[in-house]
């Protein structure tokens, strides 16, 4: 039990402790800020999976992402105009601020409480079996059917 709940303060501990490491530093490409943002035309692709011919939300975006790039600007200050502009509907992923940790943290609890319940429930099991011979009677003979008779003097003619 003591294992168990080690195990389950490991995984909630591992799930908070979310880090975001953002290099200043490091230049960012077009496409990782295309694959930031969503398209806005219905497909529910980033701006650069959208795979509609002449799209009027991604070939837009794009022009502005160049733009933005091109005046010097870093990705997060980027991201940051587009979600002022558009809200936080055109990230595709939520941040990890505020009510949308969750999104982060949740899929990891239910997996690590899940999992704590499974082993709960099989070591309540294995404490409750019972060893295979408490469960057998002591001395109850094997009751022969005609059947298997008759097989046992056939296979004993057939031996001679």
């Amino acid at each position: 039990m003591r294992v168990l709940l080690a195990g389950l303060g490991m995984i909630l501990t591992g799930a908070f402790a979310i880090v975001v490491v953002v290099r200043a530093d490091e230049p960012v490409s077009f496409q990782e800020i295309e694959e930031s943002l969503t398209c806005q035309c219905g497909c529910g692709l980033t701006v650069h999976s959208c795979n509609h011919v002449n799209c009027g939300s991604a070939l837009p975006l794009r022009a502005e992402i160049r733009a933005k790039m091109d005046a010097g600007k870093s990705k997060q200050q980027i991201l940051a105009e587009f979600t002022d502009k558009y809200g936080e509907k055109i990230l595709s992923s939520p941040t990890t601020s505020g009510f949308n940790l969750v999104a982060w943290v949740l899929p990891f609890v239910v997996v690590g409480s899940a999992i704590a319940i499974v082993l709960l429930i099989v070591g309540r099991w294995g404490r409750q079996a019972r060893p295979a011979s408490a469960a057998e009677p002591a001395s109850s003979p094997r009751v022969r059917s005609p059947q298997e008779e008759m097989m046992e003097r056939e296979l004993k003619s057939f031996d001679s």
